[in-house]
């Protein structure tokens, strides 16, 4: 299994010698080094501990079916374990929104804007009869939107360019620009 941890730097194209494009992410991928070695025997699990970065340092541990028996502590990993083509899944913190309406955040309709409808356009309308009771779990409403981990799967690596350290990875990845990202192969 391959993993790597970066931060995402921005959208942009990759032409083929054919002349179409290919919409990519752009990721920071310096190296990282192995801080801990997670064992079935020692652990209960079987995982790998990396480090990014100095001065805010993120560890992240990447949990394994198989651990490959060559891994060692202090190992240095670059994105060269990568090659062009792979299938990667890229884990990321999405956009926090803040408190967002029904509208922006379920896609509801709204009402008309004619007919006694001044200031009613963006309400979410009712949400229950009175016999019902209190209001339902899980109902869609109002409240705070995004900010949340979300899992992209099975992207491709359409460019490796380890002179600069960077990868680019075929599609949109969750996070704003200079967000950590957590890259590992796919498993499927």
């Amino acid at each position: 299994m391959k993993y790597f941890i970066g931060k995402k730097i921005e959208m942009s194209q990759v032409f083929k010698e054919d002349g179409s494009v290919i919409p990519v992410t752009l990721v920071d991928a310096k190296p990282c080094q192995i801080t801990a070695i997670k064992t079935k025997e020692k652990d209960g699990y079987q995982a790998v501990q990396l480090k990014f970065g100095d001065k805010p340092l993120v560890l992240k541990e990447f949990r394994m079916v198989d651990l490959d028996p060559s891994t060692e502590q202090g190992q240095i990993i670059t994105i060269e374990t990568f090659e062009i083509g792979d299938q990667v899944d890229v884990i990321g913190t999405s956009k926090g929104h803040g408190f967002a309406g029904v509208v922006k955040r379920h896609g509801f309709a709204g009402s008309p804007k004619t007919h006694g409808h001044k200031d009613q356009l963006r309400m979410p309308g009712s949400i229950a009869s009175r016999r019902q009771g209190p209001v339902a779990k899980g109902k869609r409403m109002g409240g705070r939107m995004g900010g949340e981990q979300i899992t992209v799967k099975n992207l491709e690596i359409i460019q490796i360019e380890t002179d600069k350290h960077q990868l680019a990875i075929k599609g949109a990845i969750p996070g704003a620009r200079g967000s950590l990202v957590f890259i590992r192969s796919s498993e499927s």
